[in-house]
């Protein structure tokens, strides 16, 4: 059975950083397509960050530059740290995985829909 355990979610200042965590059990990290995407009540799902079995990442451009999304194999955790959060950055963070060719999926709606493994999420609460 797969199990996608997020963590590391909490309340911060702007400006201040976390780094949220996706442990993976009944799964190997480092031969898949991984991501993280959030969403709160009022805004649809959005892909944040992906990274494939290569290494190679995309980013929102809403966090370009500020967050950065890496995988530990000997741990088959996956991060994401987040610096210079915004207020607008507050959403429930969420993991994803799947099979490698996910992530040749150019187009982000329809990638979305093909990650079949999620966890439960972690809320990210960033204050002004």
């Amino acid at each position: 059975q797969v199990q996608l355990v997020e963590s590391g979610g909490g309340s911060v200042q702007a400006g201040g950083s976390l780094r949220l965590s996706c442990g993976a059990f009944g799964y190997t990290v480092s031969d898949s397509c991984m991501a993280w995407f959030r969403q709160t009540p009022v805004k649809e799902r959005e892909e944040v960050a992906i990274i494939d079995s290569d290494g190679a990442t995309t980013y929102a451009d809403s966090v370009k530059g500020r967050f950065t999304i890496s995988r530990d194999n000997a741990k088959n955790t996956l991060y994401l740290q987040m610096n210079s959060l915004k207020p607008e950055d507050t959403a429930k963070y969420y993991c994803a995985a799947d099979s490698m060719w996910v992530c040749q999926t150019t187009n982000r709606a329809l990638r979305a829909l093909r990650f079949g493994y999620w966890g439960q999420g972690t809320q990210v609460t960033v204050s002004s």
